[in-house]
Formats: C-alpha cells, sequence, structure tokens
C-alpha cells in the first residue's frame, strides 16, 4: 500500500510544440490542441477520484495554464499554487527557437537526440546576440528568483537540470508530501524526467529513452521513504498515450519529403 501517492505532468502543447521549436525558456502559451490536452487531463483525474491539496508549477505560462485548467475541470479552483523558476524547462541555449526536424537534417538525427535526450551534455550557450535573449534576462519574473540573473543559467544539460530541482524538491516539495498532502506538478518535459530519474533511480544511460507526451498525467505511488513501489503510471488511454510518445519522439528526426 503506497504511503504517497504523487502525479506529474508535463504541460499542454504550447504553439511551439506545435511548430517543432526549442521553446525552453521562452514563455509561450498553450496551443488549442493544448488547452483541449489539459481540460481532458483534469476530466480524467477527477473521474479518477484525485483531491489535490497543493500544486507545484514552474513560473512559465505554459506550466501556470495547464494547472489552471486541470483544476478548473477538477472543479479545484481554489487549491493553492506555488510557482518556481526551478521547475522551469531545460535551458537549451543557444538551441533555442531553432527547428528540431531542420537540426536533425543539419547535424543529424543522432546529434540531435544527444542534445534533447542525453543526461550531461550541454548545448552551446546563449549570448546576448541571441534573439530571445533580452526577452528571457529581462523579464521581471526572473528578478524574484532566489538566485541573482547573474547566475541564472545559460544552458543546462538534464543533470543541471536535476541539481538546480533537488533544492527545490527537497525543501519545498518534500515536506508537504511528508504531512500527507496530495500533490500535483505541472511542470515541463526535461524538469519532469529531471525528477523521475531521481526519485526512480534511472540510469544515465535509460533517462535518454525516456519520453513523456504532454497533457498525460503520470503517477507515482512511494513508501515512507519516498521510494517508489513499482515504475510510474501513465493515466489515461494506453494507446494513445504510445501515439503521443512517438510522435513527440519523432520531433528530432528529419521531416519526410512529400511526395
Amino acid at each position: 500500500m503506497a504511503k504517497y501517492r504523487l502525479v506529474l505532468l508535463r504541460h499542454g502543447e504550447g504553439a511551439w510544440n506545435k511548430e517543432n521549436r526549442f521553446c525552453s525558456w521562452v514563455d509561450q502559451k498553450l496551443s488549442s490542441d493544448g488547452i483541449k490536452e489539459a481540460q481532458n487531463c483534469g476530466k480524467h483525474l477527477k473521474a479518477l477520484g484525485f483531491e489535490f491539496d497543493l500544486v507545484f508549477t514552474s513560473v512559465l505560462s505554459r506550466s501556470i495554464q495547464t494547472a489552471w485548467l486541470v483544476l478548473e475541470e477538477m472543479g479545484q479552483e481554489w487549491v493553492p499554487i506555488q510557482s518556481s523558476w526551478r521547475l522551469n524547462e531545460r535551458h537549451y541555449g543557444a538551441l533555442i527557437g531553432l527547428n528540431r526536424a531542420e537540426m536533425a537534417l543539419n547535424h543529424g538525427e543522432e546529434q540531435v537526440k544527444i542534445w534533447r535526450r542525453s543526461y550531461d551534455v550541454t548545448p552551446p550557450p546563449i549570448t546576448e546576440s541571441h534573439p530571445y535573449y533580452e526577452e528571457i534576462y529581462n523579464d521581471r519574473r526572473y528578478k524574484c528568483c532566489d538566485v541573482s540573473q547573474d547566475n541564472l543559467p545559460k544552458a543546462e544539460s538534464l543533470k543541471d537540470v536535476l541539481d538546480r530541482l533537488l533544492p527545490y524538491w527537497n525543501e519545498k516539495i518534500v515536506p508537504e508530501l511528508k504531512s500527507g498532502k496530495m500533490i500535483l506538478i505541472s511542470a515541463h518535459g526535461n524538469s519532469t524526467r529531471a525528477l523521475l530519474k531521481h526519485v526512480e533511480g534511472i540510469s544515465d544511460q535509460d533517462i535518454m529513452n525516456l519520453t513523456l507526451p504532454t497533457g498525460v498525467p503520470i503517477l507515482l505511488e512511494l513508501d515512507e521513504n519516498l521510494h517508489p513501489l513499482g515504475p510510474h503510471q501513465f493515466l489515461g488511454d494506453q494507446e494513445a498515450i504510445q501515439a503521443a510518445i512517438k510522435k513527440v519522439e519523432d520531433q528530432g528526426k528529419v521531416k519526410p519529403v512529400e511526395k
């Protein structure tokens, strides 16, 4: 019997997910499909009887918007939400804004997979000449972080994401979980992958093959020491979930030429 249950969620599809671009720290709202994904997620969680006491999000709009829509569908809009940059998507550095399929054509699918999925490979850092540098680093949301703006990342590996996420997990989320609260974490593909790696003890090699679809809740059942009682569970129609996973995996492949 699980002592603790935790639901993780990668936000619904964003505009740049649809365009197959590295979104990262650029603030994007959900696409129309992403809104539907979040609403369907809320409907499903409600049907399964989940009642949340606290929600954690990143400071990016697509993460927060997803949480709002899920709670609205569940009739739990009153549930408190806490947001932190430490749950942000991985910072893709100079790759931000680039199209994954075009990069696969130019650099090879294997290199793009390494940039997207590897544990300890960091992409080239963002510089002040990057078209989205000013938009990110002049954003007011980063002026109230627990680190100075000078110490915010300019590029991250998945290992870096885990390193900046762990203090928040240990100091903020774990105490709430251990107090008996039912928690939803509405975050991003890589911050969720990093957390699953930590909790489930996934190896540096195996984490490359973990792909998370947008808008699909993930259930973790944990013992009193926060060790998993079994592998994480995707909640929902399993055939549709596998199709969604394949769609995400195909984003880093060369786009077939239309005949």
